[in-house]
Parts: structure tokens; sequence; C-alpha cells
């Protein structure tokens, strides 16, 4: 699902949009964002946020679903790092359980994770999978399920670098058409869960290295210049991470072990620069050690030859 979610504040029914078609047409036509987004006025009308004013549409309003969620794993625990461009896919197992009158198996029954910022009532922004989950029954009444969250820049600002929290939802649509302008919304099940824990989403980071002079002369002074920048969700480029620490590193050429000489810290562009004295042939780098908001990230190690 691909809605960026400045509007998406919609209380913990947002979730229930995520989902609103089988994940057969979830592939980015405009009729899919058309069903998502009439979903999402009804989850939002049925929370009692806002009137559903259309003179036809869906009447009713979802009921409690009788399927809980736990045991919910983010990314196996690690961190996201998202960057400019590209979509993350990111995977997400967990454990759900039904009553014994929920039909899991039913080809109208998803289930799939998400993430969302902020609170559960109100999240500022919520990323979802592209398709719904998949579960295998391990009793009559509990499931092992598999999903993914995608992720794509796009979808995400600046702001949202840190701290998220990971949800499940359910929806049991008992033969109602979600395409359906006049859907009963009072025959579909809903479950939402949220407030798991999940990984932070972070700006992924780049980090450049340039010794010279090369060669340089033993006891003579090398200076090392580099980068330290990430992706800046704004504006979909990259831009430089200002006043961090980046240590500086070196290690000789008969080594694999690299040794910190100094911390540096990045002027307002992001920009490295520090000097040194040249001693023996071997590889300089820079190494940022990350933030709750940026991942850690090593340069390349650059060679510099000592006569």
């Amino acid at each position: 699902m691909r809605i960026r979610a400045t509007v998406a504040a919609v209380s913990g029914a947002l979730a229930l949009s995520a989902l609103a078609v089988p994940a057969a047409q979830a592939d980015g036509s405009s009729s899919y964002r058309t069903d998502v987004a009439k979903m999402q006025e009804a989850a939002h009308a049925a929370a009692g946020k806002t009137a559903y004013t259309g003179t036809t549409g869906p009447t009713g309003e979802p009921y409690d679903l009788d399927v809980t969620f736990s045991n919910i794993k983010v990314n196996a625990g690690k961190a996201i790092p998202v960057g400019t461009t590209k979509q993350v896919t990111v995977p997400v197992t967990y454990t759900l359980k039904h009553a014994s009158d929920v039909d899991i198996t039913a080809d109208d029954f998803l289930t799939g994770p998400y993430l969302y910022k902020g609170s559960f009532d109100e999240p500022d922004n919520a990323l979802f999978g592209d398709y719904a989950a998949s579960c295998t029954a391990t009793s009559a009444t509990a499931a092992s399920c598999k999903g993914d969250v995608d992720i794509y820049p796009e979808d995400l600002f600046n702001s949202d670098a840190g701290a998220w929290k990971a949800g499940a939802l359910a929806i049991a649509y008992n033969g109602q058409n979600p395409n359906d302008e006049d859907i009963d919304l009072s025959k579909v099940g809903y479950a939402d869960q949220g407030g798991f824990t999940s990984p932070n989403v972070q700006r992924y980071a780049r980090l450049t290295v340039n010794a010279s002079p090369e060669p340089v002369k033993k006891g003579k002074t090398v200076t090392v210049t580099g980068l330290l920048s990430r992706a800046n969700w704004d504006t979909a480029k990259y831009a430089g991470y200002t006043a961090q620490s980046v240590q500086l590193q070196f290690r000789k050429k008969s080594s694999d072990t690299y040794t910190t000489l100094k911390t540096v810290k990045s002027d307002s562009k992001g920009n490295l620069k520090t000097t040194t004295t040249a001693t023996v042939d071997g590889y300089f780098r820079y190494n940022f050690a990350g933030t709750s908001t940026t991942p850690a990230v090593k340069a390349t190690g650059d060679y510099i030859d000592v006569q």
C-alpha cells in the first residue's frame, strides 16, 4: 500500500483500509486505490471521527472480530534503514489466536502486520504491506503468521525517523464484497491490536573518505577528508549529517584490524576533515557509530602509500 499518511490519522481504524481488498488486487492500480480510500473513509466514520457523507455507501459498523495477536517480531529485531528511492520490504512474524467460529482459511479473511508512528489511536504515520500475511494453523484456534511491511521513501517524512510501534489486524468479510459501494459493514468482522515493539526506522547513511597526498613521505602530513550524509525523505535526496562525531581509523597494510586515531566532528554540510602523520602503508577510513535516527556506517578504506 502506498498512501502517504498526511491524512491518515484516523485512529486504530486506519488499519482497516490497509487490507481493504484481497491481496491479489494490491497492484497499485487506480481501482485499488479507490477501494482503499473508500474503506478508509468508512472505517473513519465507524470510529466516530467523521460522518460518512455519501448518499450511498457503506452502512453499519464492523463488529469486533474475536482475534488477538502476540509475539510480533519485526525485521528480526534489527533497525530498518530506508534510503530515498528503493522500496524496503520488512519481514514480520506473529501469532494469531481466534475463536472457534472464526474461519481464518476463508478466501475473504485477511490479516497483516503494520507499523505506526505516534499513538495507536491517532498515529502520525502508518506503514502496511502490499499483500496480506500468510498463516499456518498450529491448533484449532491459533496460527503462526508471516507478512511484510512495504516501506516506500515517499511515504516518509524526516520527522518519522526513530521509534515506531508494531501492530496487526484481521478482517473477515464474510461474503461481503469490499468493492461494493453499499457494503454492509455490520457483517464485516474487524480486529486491530497495537503497542508491540518495533525496531527504529532510520534514514539510510553514506560515508566517504579520501586521504592525500598519495604517495606521501614518511613523517609528512596526511589530510583525510570525507562526507557523512543521510537520506532526506522530505526532498528525496541525500544531505549532509551535521555536528556528528565520526572516528578516523587506520589499519596497516599487513593487518586486518582498524585502530581509532581520533574523533572528528562533521561540519554544517556534513563534511569531515582532519590531518595525521604518515607512518606506514595502510588504509584510512571514517567510522560513524550511528544514532537512533541514522544507522552506523563505515567508509571503504582509502589506501595510502608511504615512502
